[in-house]
């Protein structure tokens, strides 16, 4: 139901109705409304329980497991939120002078410092708005970096064939022609065909690892040389640094540049279209490049640092500094765990992600690479399931929704067939595995026995199957009363 049709005219709550403007003699007669706006008319009651149903039918990490591959759907911990909204840092305004605001900005700068050290990066800026924005980031300059040589030749970037698909995107955002590099069948980055591949025209390589196959890249060191030895420079995708966080620094990889998902790695809110934080670290040679503000420190004070004192920078991704809650709850996080309990949060998602396979290999769904041990995520395919009864990926996600579980990741990467992409996190208990792992062996029993029941699914939820095609294409948005 929508809360259109519990509006009733004349129904209002008097709390929650906005002041009314009495003299609007300065707005211009072309911008007047000529009819009051179409909104609901309901009381603040109904308004309540509205939004506190459509809530109950979500799915969120807050109520239920959601092993999303590769997304990191980790408990954000309710410390990092309560202190993030301390009135001293939620009524500051981003214009505020910088003496009234030392406290905020050393938090910021405490950060900034923070994760160079964990990533092993030079400098790091914090002003990308989101993972993507973050990415745009590192291949701009990448960009910056060979244009202010008069290299410009080199217009191309290498994904390898499991990257993400955002890699290729913000490669062709930034000017560059995409060449793909296929994998190995052990889930490595295939040596030859990126020797084969590299050369004047390539400006860098973009690569996960661990890899969205859940592995970690065996010749990472020669990969470094390789794509170094053409002239180019390699970027990290740091969707997936929970499995390394506080074991191996991607600086010390030999990467130039890296974006970090705070909501990832470091537990700010995720999901829903923003507001996200895609923090970007670059080695020495990129530093130049880093996109501004940045924070420095001079005699004991905080400020920024623009474009004036960085002139070779990529320039502003937004409007201020960045997006300073979702910053200041990863400070919290940080904070949180001190060294010690970040090198935890890689043993701990490492071990449930390897426990989870394992459980799972004994309900017969063994991993796609079954010699190589999972990092914080892992591959399965269902292909002997659909050829066996027709039951897809798809069709075994769904069912999961009536058991209670968000699905895992389907169809990605999109050379494992029948793909479910599987990340536990470290915040997950062993009876919250096991559980999922139960669940899952029902619903392969109950595929063998009625697959169309599977392929029904979801029963119990306020919505079947949608025409996924038909929604994206279509989308019917407008209430017309």
């Amino acid at each position: 139901m929508l809360i259109f049709e519990l509006s009733r005219p004349g129904r209002r709550s008097a709390q929650l109705a906005p002041a009314i403007r009495e003299n609007t003699d300065d707005i211009p007669e072309r911008a007047r409304r000529v009819q009051p706006p179409l909104l609901p008319e309901v009381s603040e009651l109904d308004a309540v329980r509205h939004y506190t149903r459509l809530s109950q039918r979500n799915f969120s990490i807050d109520t239920q497991f959601y092993p999303l591959g590769s997304c990191t759907m980790k408990y954000n911990p309710r410390a990092a939120h309560a202190l993030a909204m301390l009135p001293e840092f939620l009524a500051r305004h981003p214009l505020a002078p910088e003496a009234t605001g030392q406290g905020f900005l050393a938090c910021l700068h405490e950060l900034q410092e923070m994760l160079a050290e964990i990533t092993g990066m030079a400098a790091v800026s914090l002003t990308p708005m989101a993972g993507a924005q973050g990415e745009f980031a590192g291949v701009a300059m990448i960009r910056a970096y060979h244009g202010a040589r008069g290299d410009h030749a080199r217009n191309e970037i290498i994904v390898p064939d499991a990257a993400h698909g955002t890699n290729p995107a913000s490669a062709t955002v930034c000017g560059f022609k995409v060449r793909e590099v296929p994998t190995t069948a052990e889930g490595n980055v295939d040596l030859g065909a990126l020797a084969a591949a590299v050369g004047p025209q390539t400006a860098g390589l973009m690569l996960t690892n661990p890899s969205t196959l859940g592995v970690f890249e065996a010749g990472i060191v020669e990969i470094q040389r390789i794509v170094h030895a053409a002239g180019g420079l390699t970027y990290y995708d740091g969707a997936n640094l929970n499995a390394i966080l506080g074991k191996v620094r991607p600086g010390d990889m030999g990467f130039d540049a890296i974006h970090m998902n705070l909501h990832k790695t470091f537990s700010t809110p995720h999901g829903g279209g923003g507001p996200g934080a895609g923090a970007v670290g670059v080695s020495e040679r990129l530093a130049a490049y880093l996109p501004v503000p940045l924070l420095g420190r001079e005699g004991g004070l905080y400020r920024w640092i623009g474009e004036r004192e960085r002139p070779q920078s990529i320039g502003r991704l937004s409007a201020f500094m960045g997006n300073a809650g979702v910053l200041l709850r990863a400070w919290v996080y940080a904070r949180m765990l001190g060294r010690e309990g970040m090198a935890r949060v890689a043993d701990f998602s490492t071990l449930n992600a390897n426990y989870l396979m394992a459980r799972l290999a004994r309900i017969g769904l063994p991993p796609f690479f079954p010699a190589r041990r999972a990092s914080h995520e892992f591959v399965v395919s269902l292909k002997p399931l659909k050829d066996e009864t027709g039951v897809s990926a798809m069709d075994v996600a769904k069912c999961l929704l009536d058991k209670g579980f968000h699905a895992p990741t389907t169809y990605f990467p999109a050379l494992v067939p029948e793909c479910l992409l599987i990340e536990p996190t470290e915040t997950e208990s062993k009876q919250t595995l096991d559980a999922f792992a139960d669940a899952l062996a029902e619903i392969l029993d109950l595929a063998r026995r009625d697959p169309q029941r599977v392929k029904g699914s979801p029963w119990t939820l306020p919505v079947r199957r949608l025409d996924d095609v038909r929604a994206a294409r279509e989308p019917d948005l407008a209430w017309n009363g």
